[in-house]
């Protein structure tokens, strides 16, 4: 005779299989110790700190430049009168 089957089980069994085949996969995918995430942030900053050596002007430097502030000390290109 044929082994009876409660589909309700097999239903939920199959799904907890199927979840932790995602979470196997997703564990491989997206997960990375604390050691990769520290490593990757500090290349990103030195990354960071040779472009922001590269520049032309420092960024400090940038915001002190005030182009209203020139054009006052310039004599003005309008016509008077």
């Amino acid at each position: 005779m044929a082994e009876l089957i409660n589909f309700n089980k097999a239903r939920k069994r199959k799904a907890r299989e199927q979840a932790k085949r995602q979470a196997a996969e997703n564990r491989v995918r997206f997960g990375r110790t604390k050691a990769q995430k520290l490593h990757d942030a500090e290349v990103e900053a030195e990354a960071q700190r040779r472009l922001d050596g590269l520049r032309r002007e420092p960024p400090a430097a940038a915001a002190a430049v005030d182009p209203s502030a020139q054009s006052s000390a310039e004599p003005d290109a309008e016509p008077r009168g």
